[in-house]
């Protein structure tokens, strides 16, 4: 028996029920919407606030692209692009530069994104606060008044605990000099990547019912301390052994036959695209 859906899966009062919450978002830079988080034929927690988000936006002539901590081709990325291409039939890639939605869990592409497009970064966490306070009005009010010294003092805490600050992911940031936002479980390597994006970056948590966004051109400072400044992870000497690229984030893998350690491109098409270009020019160098 076949099933006719509509268009990306919603009915059209949802999508504009969720549109409105992301206007609201975009409006005010870093700050948590609520909204009305449909059930989805997956479980929350893989995704269904930014998969709500791209089924809300997704036109006719978009072209989609979903990533998974950086790979298009892990089970996660694979079964959100399977069901937004049998509820919409848009074209789907894996190049980044093609893309005009672009929906990620974990990573932001390493190819700069450009004016007109959209990232959408699925969120399972999306308040900074709740670390070292549980309770939702409570977070509401310490966001009015723009009282983050909670937020501080946990990081002076790792600081005196570790000697420095151990966010490995979702670091807090502060956006447009007002509201600390949690980035998504993003490394920190990739927050530098939201400050004055030319695309607009969307971030959609279904299980907490909350979207916020980062509009093009917005400030986005990551919290640290004038004698504690604020450390990427490093890959400084570091190339990968695929398509020898340097200064983007990278894999440590290790070769169980030799006992050794390589490096490799965490973003898989980013790799690629590298590897076929290399190809082309060796080719066109040969000919």
């Amino acid at each position: 028996m076949q099933i006719n859906y509509n268009f990306a899966f919603f009915d059209e009062g949802s999508k504009r029920e969720i549109r409105r919450a992301t206007l609201k978002a975009i409006a005010i830079p870093g700050y948590q919407v609520p909204f009305a988080s449909r059930e989805m034929p997956i479980a929350r927690g893989w995704g269904t606030g930014g998969l709500q988000l791209t089924l809300s936006l997704v036109g006719r002539d978009d072209i989609v692209k979903v990533i998974d901590q950086g790979s298009d081709e892990s089970v996660n990325a694979v079964s959100i692009k399977k069901l937004v291409q049998n509820t919409t039939d848009i074209r789907i890639t894996d190049e980044t530069a093609q893309a005009t939605l672009i929906q990620s869990r974990h990573r932001v592409p390493e190819i700069p994104l450009r004016a007109g497009q959209i990232l959408v970064l699925q969120v399972p966490m999306p308040e900074p606060l709740r670390m070292y306070e549980p309770r939702e009005a409570e977070t509401k009010k310490l966001h009015a008044e723009k009282e983050y010294s909670g937020a501080w003092l946990m990081l002076f805490e790792q600081i005196m605990n570790y000697g420095s600050m151990t966010t490995g992911a979702d670091h807090p940031v502060m956006v447009h000099d007002r509201y600390v936002m949690a980035p998504s479980p993003i490394p920190k390597f990739d927050n530098a990547k939201l400050n004055a994006s030319e695309a607009l970056i969307l971030l959609g948590a279904g299980r907490e019912k909350k979207i916020y966004a980062v509009p093009p051109y917005t400030k986005v400072v990551s919290l640290d301390f004038e004698d504690y400044p604020f450390e990427t992870e490093s890959f400084e000497d570091r190339s990968c052994r695929l398509c020898g690229a340097t200064g983007v984030f990278m894999d440590e893998l290790y070769d169980d036959a030799s006992g050794t350690a390589y490096f490799q491109c965490n973003d898989t098409s980013y790799c690629l695209e590298r590897m076929n270009e290399q190809s082309w020019r060796e080719g066109a160098e040969s000919r």
